[in-house]
């Protein structure tokens, strides 16, 4: 059996409110246990869980941009031309590229504590 790391307990006590709380931000905080929550909490003095999907999204829609361009590029390329259709997409996608970005500036941090 290994030593533990942490051999100095220490013991406090809560009411059942007080214990609900801990309990649900714990969760909250994608921690696995209490114990590991509030040794978080007493070395860093707080605990965040950022919100990472209206950036996977933003991500997922660049992709799908950066490979509708490339599919221009490609077609300009075999062909020698550039038509006004493909000069119409671009700036479509440039727009929805300047959208999603104001869209994501705009929009204020949200930090779990």
């Amino acid at each position: 059996m290994s030593e533990r790391n942490r051999n100095i307990p220490i013991q406090f006590y809560l009411n059942e409110d007080e214990d609900y709380i801990l309990t649900q931000k714990q969760k909250i905080s994608g921690m696995k246990s209490k114990s590991a929550f509030l040794r978080h909490l007493v070395l860093y003095g707080y605990t965040y869980d950022i919100d990472y999907s209206e950036l996977k999204e933003y991500n997922t829609a660049l992709a799908r941009i950066g490979n509708n361009l490339n599919q221009i590029t490609k077609r300009a390329n075999q062909t020698g031309s550039i038509y006004a259709d493909d000069i119409k997409e671009v700036k479509e996608l440039m727009k929805k590229v300047w959208q999603l970005q104001k869209s994501m500036l705009s929009k204020q941090p949200y930090i779990k504590q």
